[in-house]
């Protein structure tokens, strides 16, 4: 391509002479740098892109992208964001591939995924057409399943993915869309027919550091959306309202004012049963995914697809065959009479909720295996310390990623939250020890909840990250264990 075609429309200022030069690919990273290839040179938070511009051009970079000049021969353009850069000349490199298909955001501190995977669902049923999902967990070209490695890829691969959807007959895209990739212009330029909203709760504070700017960092998705869904019961849902220039749906469960509520709510162990109401329009919902959460996901999906111009009725028949997302209310066979399930829950809300979902469905005592991540907010680790406290019947206290902190510290800021009355405390720091404690305590129609983890296969320490997946352990534990040693039946002639 050109450099002129690739230039085009980003902010940029540099050498003229230059706009003719051939350029064969883009790169932000120079270990994978090619000869030819335009370099964007990227700020970050541990170090800075500038620092490898000697290194990109010895390896054949033909022009470099960057804050400031170096004071060296070279073809330079500089900007005041090359993040926002990077995002504008990713578009033109693939085609701006969104533009071919409808594209729908969904953002929020809890429920993203399992919402995004809903819509994608929900659209597929009701269209019967090809939709493309970027998330957490995994990106899909419609059921074609490929790797993920954040909520939202940097702009690049976003730009990639979509190229990749578009010609691979998509027709709308379904994203989670993290407060970070707005923050860092990932889906600038992006123009999403529908961005949703699904809650705010205290997460990321190490990066966003007050509550008002987290809130208003989510925000900026609806500043390039043609409509905003908003979650009326959320107090952040109400403060978008209030603000946002664009049209909007609001879906509630208890607020008439709404445009989508829910009523006649039903939950079971393994289901949600509701009628959802809009303004024309009432239809029965099932869906095979228990939790009350789950209503609002439900909720926030219908409500995209009423935007889209959906029937109600379609959305909701679609619903009836969703299926569970891998670690979110993940249950666990297990050989044994009490119940093991997995969530991604790494928040306060995301805790409390999986602890209240749980609680509905508890025989027995209710126990909570939980840690915090490493190198993140620190001031919610003693809250999430209080929910297991307060909700749980047994807490074990262990590690999540500890990533370059000392996991025993981790350990002592979530049991400053732990002091007084409620559950029953054991503290192990290594995750795989603690998991087989847990197990070992579980009783005839308890359900012991392993909460952080989700969909990872792995614990990441001092930059490695290990292999770690919570269903292998839970089933090597059960290969390993004899049955009466689980139990506590011992065999017979054993006294």
């Amino acid at each position: 391509m050109k450099l002129w075609q690739l230039l085009a429309g980003v902010p940029l200022t540099g050498e003229p002479y230059s706009q003719e030069m051939e350029i064969t690919s883009i790169s932000y990273d120079t270990r994978t740098l090619l000869p030819g290839a335009l370099f964007v040179a990227l700020p970050g938070a541990k170090t800075d892109g500038s620092l490898y511009i000697d290194e990109a051009l010895a390896k054949g970079a033909a022009a470099v992208v960057c804050r400031r000049r170096p004071q060296r021969e070279g073809v330079f353009f500089t900007t005041p964001d090359p993040r926002r850069a990077l995002a504008l000349l990713a578009a033109n490199w693939f085609g701006h591939p969104g533009r071919e298909m409808t594209l729908v955001g969904v953002t929020g501190t809890n429920g993203k995924t399992t919402t995004t995977f809903l819509i994608k669902e929900m659209l597929e049923g009701a269209l019967k057409t090809r939709v493309g999902l970027i998330g957490t967990i995994q990106n899909m070209v419609g059921e074609r399943v490929l790797p993920a490695h954040r909520t939202t890829p940097e702009s690049y691969e976003v730009q990639q993915l979509l190229r990749e959807m578009a010609d691979g007959g998509c027709t709308h895209v379904v994203m989670e869309v993290s407060s970070h990739a707005l923050m860092q212009h990932r889906v600038e330029g992006l123009d999403f027919a529908v961005a949703a909203f699904t809650n705010l709760s205290q997460d990321h504070l190490d990066y966003h550091h007050t509550m008002e700017e987290y809130r208003s960092a989510k925000e900026r998705i609806f500043h390039q959306c043609r409509r905003a869904v908003l979650n009326l019961d959320d107090e952040a849902g109400q403060w978008y309202r209030g603000r946002l220039a664009c049209p909007m749906f609001t879906y509630s469960e208890n607020k008439d004012q709404a445009d989508l509520t829910a009523k006649g709510i039903r939950l079971y162990p393994g289901q949600v049963e509701f009628e959802a109401v809009a303004r024309e329009q009432i239809q029965r919902v099932f869906l095979p995914i228990p939790g009350g959460f789950t209503i609002y996901n439900a909720l926030c999906a219908l409500s995209v697809g009423l935007c889209l111009g959906l029937e109600l009725e379609k959305c909701a028949a679609a619903l009836r065959s969703a299926r569970g997302v891998k670690g979110r209310v993940e249950v666990v066979p297990v050989p044994t009479a009490y119940t093991v399930l997995i969530d991604y829950a790494h928040s306060p809300n995301a805790l409390e909720n999986i602890l209240l979902t749980a609680r509905d469905f508890t025989a027995g005592r209710l126990i909570c295996l939980f840690g915090c991540g490493g190198d993140r907010d620190r001031t919610k680790r003693p809250i999430m310390g209080g929910v297991v406290k307060e909700l749980a019947d047994l807490a074990v206290v262990t590690s999540d990623n500890p990533r370059t902190e000392d996991p025993e510290d981790i350990i002592r800021d979530i049991l400053d939250g732990m002091e007084g009355e409620g559950a029953q405390i054991h503290v192990e720091p290594d995750r795989r020890q603690a998991i087989g404690w847990a197990l070992s305590q579980g009783r005839p129609g308890d359900v012991i909840v392993l909460a952080g983890k989700g969909h990872e296969t792995y614990q990441e320490i001092q930059g490695v990250q290990y292999p770690m997946d919570e269903r292998e352990i839970v089933a090597q534990y059960f290969s390993s264990t004899p049955s009466w040693e689980r139990t506590g039946n011992l065999p017979a002639g054993v006294v």
